[in-house]
């Protein structure tokens, strides 16, 4: 029988990406992730370096690799495993702690 279940209150820290804070794992082509089929490239970070490829940053966590998006924040956990979140869903998901 299916039940309902809450998640649970977790605190953790979070900050919106930016290029240049060192918040990813590294980066990949960004023409090796639309070749590949990885992902939809809306919205998706690029970053053109100075020889001229682009790539997308991206982080590693035990769900595998996440590219991130434009306005994406990085949510660190209590293990300090890192997740990403959309911008749409942070408001939903988190709101400031009282400390």
């Amino acid at each position: 029988m299916k039940q309902k279940y809450t998640r649970a209150a977790l605190t953790v820290t979070a900050e919106q990406y930016e290029v240049n804070q060192g918040l990813e794992d590294g980066f990949e082509l960004y023409t090796k992730v639309v070749t590949n089929g990885w992902i939809s490239p809306d919205d998706l970070v690029l970053i053109t370096r100075p020889d001229g490829t682009v790539v997308c940053p991206f982080i590693q966590n035990r769900r595998g690799v996440i590219f991130i998006r434009k306005g994406d924040y990085i949510i660190f956990d209590e293990n300090d495993e890192r997740h990403v979140c959309a911008a749409d869903k942070f408001p939903q998901r988190y709101s400031p702690a009282e400390e």
